[in-house]
């Protein structure tokens, strides 16, 4: 009896004092990624050092997993990090007494819309130091712009082609409806009505045609969003069909149907009655 009481007060007194270790370690935050190659959980410990001998290697606690910030600029890059307090950062030693700097800080205002005047009070007042504000900031910022640009002018240039090619496809399938065209004008049914109609027909069809495409569109958002985020094991959104592309989509593709369609009819009905029906 003696004995058992013995082995559970140790027992009990060891969890105390691992318990009481764990909770003196610093802690740390991994990322998902590190934390899914090295089969890392919460509560583990480890052990951070400089280099990769270990030198001067200390052990931290981890605390939580966390998922990283999406950057279009690391793709391609699995992000293995982990997130340390200041003073346990600096008690790693990371570099000699005295040389750790700030490359650059992040400053949230709280009225956004003065970050351009901020800014350049910042620069007159503080030589040497170059403050702007973030959207407007030179290297990653203008990379980003420029690929927008690009994309702007690509999609200039898919839309232009595209209504060269339906309104052309467009000519055809009327050409071929010009006997029904051709009677309707002999039994009375005036060029104005029969545009009239086609012109309703033309918006039918590319309604439907527009929907189809949103549609197609929000279906293969999550494939292709889910691929992708596999391959490169990211948050990232490759693909959002957002509210504001939809109705850009829809302004766009319905009136140019509509046009192509009265475009081409009316071609068409400027020919005379007799000729339209071969008669």
């Amino acid at each position: 009896m003696k004995a058992r009481l013995f082995l559970a007060l140790a027992a009990t007194l060891i969890a105390s004092v691992l318990a009481l270790h764990a909770q003196e370690l610093p802690q740390i935050l991994v990322s998902r990624q590190l934390a899914t190659l090295e089969g890392l959980s919460v509560g583990d410990t480890v052990r951070l050092a400089k280099d990769a001998q270990g030198t001067r290697a200390r052990e931290f606690r981890v605390a939580g997993i966390y998922e990283p910030t999406p950057d279009p600029a690391r793709l391609g890059s699995v992000p293995r990090e982990v997130r340390l307090h200041l003073p346990d950062l600096l008690n790693l030693d990371l570099q000699p007494a005295g040389a750790e700097h700030v490359d650059s800080i992040n400053v949230a205002l709280v009225d956004p819309d003065s970050a351009a005047d901020i800014a350049r009070e910042l620069n007159t007042r503080t030589p040497g130091v170059v403050a702007r504000p973030a959207e407007g900031a030179a290297g990653l910022g203008s990379t980003f712009i420029v690929l927008e640009r690009f994309h702007f002018a690509i999609a200039a240039v898919t839309i232009v082609a595209a209504t060269v090619f339906l309104l052309a496809l467009t000519i055809m399938l009327v050409d071929e409806r010009r006997e029904t065209i051709g009677v309707l004008r002999l039994i009375g049914f005036p060029a104005r009505r029969i545009l009239l109609q086609v012109l309703v027909e033309g918006l039918v069809i590319a309604s439907a045609g527009a929907l189809f495409g949103l549609a197609l569109a929000l279906a293969s958002e999550g494939l292709i969003n889910s691929f992708f985020q596999w391959r490169y094991d990211t948050a990232l959104v490759f693909v959002r069909v957002s509210p504001g592309v939809a109705a850009t989509c829809l302004a766009i593709g319905v009136p140019l149907g509509a046009i192509a369609t009265v475009a081409a009819s009316w071609a068409l009905l400027r020919r005379g009655a007799l000729r339209l029906a071969r008669r």
